[in-house]
């Protein structure tokens, strides 16, 4: 009986799902995924910077925050509906941008998803390569926000802020944390269990070393510069620390997201959710405030909500 257990516990542990049906939570997707995917391109989807400290900060930091239940409430009447700058959404879960990479249709899936749950969808600058922005929004159903990744050349971040807010997006989301480059130590090591030629699948070569340390021009100002280039709300993307939130408000930010690029950027080993009570500290409603980084269940989101106001209305 005792070995028969054990054999059932085994095959337990080693079931993946082969149909998303099967799927229990999200994190049956990851199993299903690492089955599927080569060693480099599995390692380039799950790996964080360094010692992926932050990466699993993101996921442990829940932990730090238990629920106080309350019982013999009648639910029927919940609102969880916000507003984001005059468009009301049904529920506070937002698509964050999302890497696409292995998809042969890219961000058109996540856009057709988003428009069936009714979903706010951001979509990430990267995507939009081989998928423009218009293409997107036809597959949403609507608009979509806009992530960028500024470059370094004033020229080239600002056709692309002028051609994102011609196809009509109504808001801009600046992503500042991985200026100075990343070091994916795990996508490394497994690449090198990977003996096909990344230029077989890819045009260009996925940037998995460190960046030029001490090359970033961008500041403060530049946001002040994007704001005076565009009506399009502006919000800050990678924002972690109260000093940096009370001078991206001073500076004009139209909002704010609490995010480390999902432990994709810098080594912090701090948790979005332990940073996000201080930035809603200092910002004081003033502006909507997101967070994003660990995520996996409802509970989350309910204490990411449990004793402060992440979105503004």
């Amino acid at each position: 009986m005792w070995g028969a257990s054990l054999e059932s516990f085994q095959q337990l542990e080693d079931f993946v799902i082969s149909d998303p049906t099967q799927a229990i939570d999200v994190f049956d997707f990851e199993a299903a995924a690492r089955k599927a995917l080569p060693p480099a391109h599995w390692g380039y989807l799950s790996t964080g910077v360094d010692d992926d400290a932050t990466l699993k900060a993101n996921r442990e930091g829940f932990s730090h925050y238990q629920l106080r239940s309350r019982r013999l409430f009648d639910t029927t009447g919940i609102d969880m509906s916000v507003d984001l700058f005059g468009t009301k959404w049904e529920t506070p879960i937002v698509l964050a941008p999302s890497g696409t990479l292995f998809h042969a249709e890219g961000p058109l899936p996540v856009a057709r998803a988003a428009q069936k749950q009714r979903t706010l969808q951001i979509l990430g600058g990267v995507q939009e390569r081989n998928h423009p922005i218009e293409e997107v929004m036809k597959a949403r159903g609507g608009p979509v926000w806009y992530q960028l990744y500024a470059s370094q050349d004033w020229e080239t971040t600002q056709e692309t802020i002028k051609r994102v807010d011609r196809s009509g997006c109504p808001v801009l989301v600046w992503t500042v944390d991985i200026l100075g480059g990343r070091n994916l130590e795990t996508a490394q090591r497994l690449r090198r269990l990977d003996t096909r030629q990344c230029l077989s699948c890819h045009t260009t070569d996925p940037q998995v070393r460190p960046g030029q340390a001490g090359r970033n021009t961008l500041t403060y100002d530049t946001l002040k510069r994007i704001k005076d280039l565009t009506s399009m709300k502006v919000l800050v993307k990678g924002i972690e620390s109260p000093e940096d939130v009370q001078l991206c408000v001073e500076n004009g930010a139209d909002g704010i997201i609490v995010s480390n690029h999902g432990g994709r950027a810098t080594e912090s080993g701090r948790a979005t959710i332990d940073s996000l009570p201080e930035v809603v500290q200092v910002v004081r409603n003033r502006v909507p405030v997101l967070v994003d980084g660990g995520f996996r269940r409802g509970t989350d989101v309910f204490k990411a909500l449990r004793d402060w106001t992440i979105l503004y209305s």
